[in-house]
């Protein structure tokens, strides 16, 4: 398993971006004294260092994703029948590892299914699937999700790792390198970039930088290219295939100021921004032990470019489980999967239930720690207010946004994926080799309390019938 441990060197404050657990306003000492239930929700941008404001009223507000009509969504979007009591809490649901392992679907994940859903097929709470594959289409991985549990998921139930994008819209009229296999450019265009290249087109703009395969190699000198856009950024979706290649190029792009033809007589520093999605460091398929993940691909670049530099690899930001802006779009997909049945009770608590113990468990308790902050926060609010003038207009307003329905977000592990339960854990984590057992990415300052589980199950479908009976909810 993943050991707990606290890193001997922790990241130094310069490198530590702002959704990183030491930089969240609500986290550090005396910064949670402020703050209503609609300020909690912006404030998940907070942790990220350039998401706009402004995006995240868009948002709010339905933004790029407003809702279809109901018999668009298969969502079941009819009033709830009078049988049940409504639900007041909902799951988040990580894929690989938890639900299917590569192309298999794991069958405690369909037992499990069978429980969350009525004779109609509806859903009887609400769900997302949360997960840091980015290398599909959000309507594919929805499809798939369906024919494997053996209900119809809509796409606006799946969040993949680079949704949040949508937010970054000082980004979307630059012109941006994305990295990563699969629909790379529909995905980055879906979520708002207008202007893209990608690996490829900068090899093949620029042969003579792709040198390691000797197969590839061009055999004559190729003609100057002189009509290659200036590259404005960099967008890494996940890992990509023929990782040296894309290696190279990426540092190549880096080192030039976003003109890979060129060559600047000083490396610039700051260099162009970095984007990366999933920083997970392995992921679980078919195979008997975990395969490299996207956090892997990060780890090499970052060690090429400080080893070629002199200095640090810095991110503009790192998207993805285990930062907060994706659990508040989760938490944004429930209120509304809520408003469309017609619940009438709001969700008080999630459960997210995960395989992977340096983000999906550490994303889960950070985002209830995050919860438990603001919580305190507006109780002072509401103290302050009261004290100076309970009739006043402020109060009044205030009023409306001190109660915040979502009390608790707990963490369940499975043992289905990458976490084992027959690892070694050392009994005094300050003893361990940081480099050898921690896991989680190189800007994210480690907490064993975050990777400690709140629940740890067998199997997805132990996971339902823990929360139901925690619940008090029938299981049929």
């Amino acid at each position: 398993m993943l050991g707990a441990v606290v890193p001997s060197n922790p990241p130094r404050e310069s490198r530590t971006p702002l959704w990183a657990p030491r930089s969240c306003p609500l986290i550090r000492g005396g910064g949670a004294r402020r703050g209503s239930s609609r300020q909690r929700r912006g404030m998940g941008l907070g942790c990220l260092r350039c998401a706009s404001k402004a995006a995240m009223r868009r948002w709010r507000r339905g933004g790029p994703w407003a809702l279809l009509p109901s018999s668009q969504r298969g969502l079941g979007g009819g009033p709830l029948g009078v049988t049940e009591t409504p639900p007041t809490f909902g799951f988040l649901f990580d894929i690989d590892g938890v639900l299917v392992r590569g192309r298999y679907v794991i069958p405690a994940a369909q037992e499990a299914f069978r429980k969350l859903v009525d004779s109609n097929g509806q859903l009887r709470v609400p769900v997302v699937f949360v997960t840091n594959a980015g290398n599909c289409l959000q309507d594919v991985k929805a499809q798939e999700l369906s024919d494997a549990l053996g209900l119809k998921v809509s796409p606006e139930q799946v969040i993949l790792s680079h949704s949040p994008l949508h937010l970054f819209r000082q980004f979307h009229e630059k012109c941006m390198l994305v990295s990563g296999q699969g629909p790379v450019e529909e995905n980055a265009r879906n979520v708002g970039f207008r202007n893209v290249v990608t690996i490829q087109d900068v090899r093949k703009a620029f042969p003579l930088l792709d040198m390691v395969d000797q197969s590839r190699r061009p055999k004559e000198l190729p003609p100057l290219t002189t009509d290659f856009p200036t590259i404005e950024g960099v967008i890494l979706f996940g890992e990509p295939v023929q990782w040296e290649t894309s290696l190279q190029l990426i540092i190549d792009v880096l080192l030039s100021n976003g003109n890979p033809g060129v060559e600047l007589a000083a490396v610039p520093y700051p260099h162009i921004p970095v984007l990366a999605c999933n920083m997970d460091l392995l992921w679980m398929a078919e195979a008997k032990m975990p395969r490299f993940g996207h956090g892997t691909f990060l780890v090499c670049l970052e060690n090429i470019y400080k080893k070629v530099t002199g200095r640090e690899l810095k991110y503009e930001a790192l998207i993805g489980k285990p930062s907060i802006v994706t659990y508040q779009y989760a938490e944004y997909l429930i209120e509304q999967q809520v408003e469309r049945r017609g619940w009438p009770s709001p969700i008080c608590r999630l459960y997210a239930v995960g395989d992977n113990p340096m983000s999906d468990i550490y994303g889960a308790n950070f985002y209830n720690r995050y919860l438990k902050a603001s919580c305190q926060a507006q109780a002072e609010v509401k103290r302050s207010v009261v004290v100076a003038d309970p009739r006043s207009e402020d109060h009044s307003e205030l009023r409306k946004d001190w109660y915040v329905s979502l009390e608790s977000c707990k963490s369940i592990l499975v043992c289905t994926g990458v976490y084992s339960p027959h690892g070694d854990v050392p009994a005094d984590p300050h003893e361990s080799v940081v480099e050898t057992v921690f896991h989680g990415h190189r800007d994210f300052r480690f907490d064993t309390s975050l990777v400690e589980a709140s629940y740890v199950v067998q199997d997805v479908n132990e996971a339902v019938e823990l929360v139901f009976e925690k619940e008090n909810w029938s299981q049929e």
